[in-house]
């Protein structure tokens, strides 16, 4: 793959055209996540409603992809319960993508209060108004890999494991999963599915890396601002190990999810699920820096363990052999044509291109490369139109 001379296409109606013509909320659209799936959506022809905070920082791609005059572009603190009602009654959204979050491990230790209250009553107030409105709706919630509770040994974690977290942040998002999984059990069952019409599932992602983050304490955010100042890079945790991926892989299985339960319904599909890389590419993070720096061309690193820094995992990963076999679902991309993408995008930014053009033309060479690779999603003759 070579991200630099991506041709100009579009997505073409994937997805079983699922989405088109139809109503999406998209909660924390204006995030980093949030801004490349509400890009794609407008790709496959929804109409979609965000509602966020205002960007976190500037640039963004938030703004870099001209998203706010292209949807219906709301800010809004999904701690507001009665605003997220209001939302969800006046827009009677087909789906809702729920990615609002405290997503950061630090601030989770900084400010647990703020932390829990927008990650557990955040989602609560997305699903309560969800059971309010009374519709039939397709849910997908969004958490973490680090959901799962993280034991002494490595290994790859799958659906069926303890969840846990002994940090802030990594414990918000197991009780993210508890409130899913209490929703769907108490008032949208999968077997009542034809009497209260809601599809509701949760999907957990591993570390993703992608053009466009540049979120504070955050590995690639870090290694880029360094390298566009000419400093050298600082890495905290060099040995630790993450299930390294491109933006675009979960986001396909959001998509991918979310159009299965809407067109078949929730029966099977109703679900955590995980949605990670291949098993080779969970490498270190003095590994994946090490690859950035030879697609960028120049830069140096070095350690700065602090003897006194807060608790990670020093092993996450994640077993997707679930979505792979039951959704018909794997990733795209291995890690060095992940890189390679997610440089190139930051090497047309600090040039000064058209990020949304550019942006476009990743997705569509994506969706390219998983048709040419046999992915499910992008290969079936009733979601490519073919």
């Amino acid at each position: 793959m070579s991200s630099d001379s991506t041709p100009t296409g579009s997505t073409g109606p994937v997805f079983r055209n699922a989405f088109a013509g139809k109503r999406v909320v998209v909660t924390g659209h204006t995030g980093f996540k949030g801004s490349w799936l509400t890009a794609w959506l407008l790709e496959l022809g929804a109409d979609v409603t965000g509602l966020a905070l205002a960007p976190h920082t500037d640039p963004n791609a938030f703004d870099l992809l001209d998203l706010a005059g292209r949807i219906d572009h709301r800010l809004g603190d999904v701690r507001d319960a009665d605003m997220i009602a209001r939302l969800i009654a006046e827009t009677r959204p087909a789906f809702v993508f729920h990615l609002a979050a405290q997503a950061l491990v630090r601030e989770g230790y900084a400010s647990p209060r703020e932390t829990y209250g927008t990650n557990v009553m955040g989602t609560v107030n997305v699903l309560d108004a969800v059971r309010l409105a009374g519709r039939a709706c397709t849910a997908l919630i969004i958490t973490t890999d680090k959901c799962y509770h993280i034991g002494s040994e490595p290994r790859r974690y799958a659906e069926t494991d303890r969840l846990g977290g002994r940090d802030p942040y990594s414990s918000s998002k197991a009780c993210t999963e508890f409130v899913t999984e209490a929703y769907r059990r108490s008032y949208f069952p999968v077997e009542t599915h034809a009497s209260h019409g809601v599809a509701l599932a949760s999907a957990r992602a591993g570390n993703v890396i992608g053009g466009g983050d540049w979120a504070a304490e955050r590995l690639v955010p870090d290694v880029m601002r360094a390298l566009a100042a000419g400093d050298e890079v600082l890495i905290r945790s060099p040995d630790a190990v993450r299930p390294w991926q491109h933006v675009l892989e979960p986001l396909s299985g959001y998509l991918w999810l979310a159009s299965r339960m809407a067109t078949e319904g929730p029966s099977g599909l109703a679900e955590a699920w995980n949605f990670g890389p291949r098993p080779e590419d969970h490498i270190t993070v003095s590994g994946l820096v090490e690859a950035i720096l030879r697609h960028w061309g120049e830069g140096t690193w070095r350690s700065t363990r602090e003897a006194d820094a807060p608790h990670e995992a020093a092993y996450l990963g994640l077993d997707c052999a679930k979505a792979r076999d039951r959704l018909d679902w794997q990733p795209v991309y291995d890690l060095a044509s992940a890189i390679e993408a997610t440089v190139g995008w930051y090497k047309r930014w600090r040039a000064g291109d058209a990020m949304r053009e550019f942006t476009l033309q990743q997705i569509s060479r994506y969706v390219s490369d998983a048709a040419a690779g046999d992915a499910a999603w992008a290969r079936d003759d009733g979601m490519t139109g073919a």
